[in-house]
């Protein structure tokens, strides 16, 4: 059962609750739908979405480790044109109270743009995500997100190309992450998400080789959590826009740091591929906790930690 005390307005849409899945982690929502209830949630990020169809990283992609999960899956996808025939179509018919976001990825900063356009008269769609970790082919492989100009103008192309919301994910390797955020703002953000995954090695010892078969990865969990909150914090305080907290939430508590920090919005990620059904319990388990202490809108909370950074 919803409750109007978790309701959100981020960035002009209205979400029922701040849970969102974690782009990723649940494909384009068919994947999941015969064990989430999908329309329990605030929402989900799809898949990274590309012009072209991507075929990804040599597998294994994913492996746990006791601190978490790391991946390596290289936004694999079936671009543009297959996403647009067959994955928003039914996210239309059977989606219908969680709002989607779609997440977008280019090797080139015009490409952004152009997956935006190309999908921007879909009625499932609510918004965009710009994922600007990935790398710059013309820029050497830089991340589109650690190169100012470049992140200037993947933001300002995609803004062109739609009214809806866009929010930029950023990594949480930037030096100032802040100012990246001001960056994408300034370049026409609708809202920021923080954090992508932290780069990482995972070493089977036995054979002395990665885990993966890309070698290096994402690492994702329970260790994220700190990470994503302080992003939060500091974005929260450079801009003005909504903040999508995102990182080793697993807990109903998880999601009330981010919101302190000034997160209008969370996205659950390795927590949900571990426990599928974990989001709608949280969505409860967020309402139980609002309830118990008096808390009648989110709105109450956000941004209100009680501490100044020296």
């Amino acid at each position: 059962m919803a409750s109007s005390a978790l309701a959100v307005t981020a960035a002009g849409i209205e979400f029922q609750n701040p849970v969102l899945l974690a782009a990723g982690t649940a494909g384009y929502g068919r994947e999941l739908a015969s064990v989430v209830k999908l329309d329990r949630l605030g929402g989900l990020v799809t898949k990274a979405v590309s012009l072209e169809p991507r075929h990804g990283a040599r597998a294994p992609r994913v492996a746990e480790f006791d601190g978490g999960m790391i991946n390596a899956v290289g936004l694999a996808n079936p671009g543009v044109d297959e996403v647009k025939a067959e994955h928003l179509p039914w996210l239309a018919a059977n989606v219908h109270r969680a709002k989607v976001l779609v997440n977008v990825v280019g090797n080139r900063v015009e490409e952004f743009g152009a997956v935006v356009s190309a999908l921007d008269d879909s009625p499932a769609v609510s918004g965009y995500e710009l994922n600007v970790s990935c790398p710059n082919v013309r820029a050497g492989g830089m991340e589109f997100g650690a190169d100012p100009r470049s992140l200037a103008e993947v933001v300002s192309r995609a803004r062109g190309a739609t009214r809806k919301p866009i929010f930029v994910k950023l990594s949480p390797t930037l030096p100032d992450i802040a100012t990246a955020a001001k960056t994408a703002a300034d370049a026409g953000a609708s809202g920021i998400s923080v954090v992508n995954t932290l780069p990482g090695l995972v070493i089977d010892v036995e054979s002395r080789q990665p885990v993966l078969g890309f070698g290096t990865g994402g690492v994702s969990g329970p260790g994220l959590l700190p990470v994503g909150v302080l992003a939060t914090y500091k974005v929260g305080k450079a801009v003005s826009l909504p903040v999508i907290g995102v990182g080793g939430i697993a807990r109903a508590t998880d999601i009330v740091q981010y919101v302190i920090a000034g997160a209008s919005l969370t996205a659950i990620g390795t927590a949900a591929m571990q426990h599928p059904r974990l989001p709608e319990k949280l969505v409860a388990d967020l309402a139980d906790w609002c309830r118990k202490k008096g808390i009648s809108s989110l709105s109450e909370l956000r941004g209100t930690l009680e501490w100044r950074a020296e």
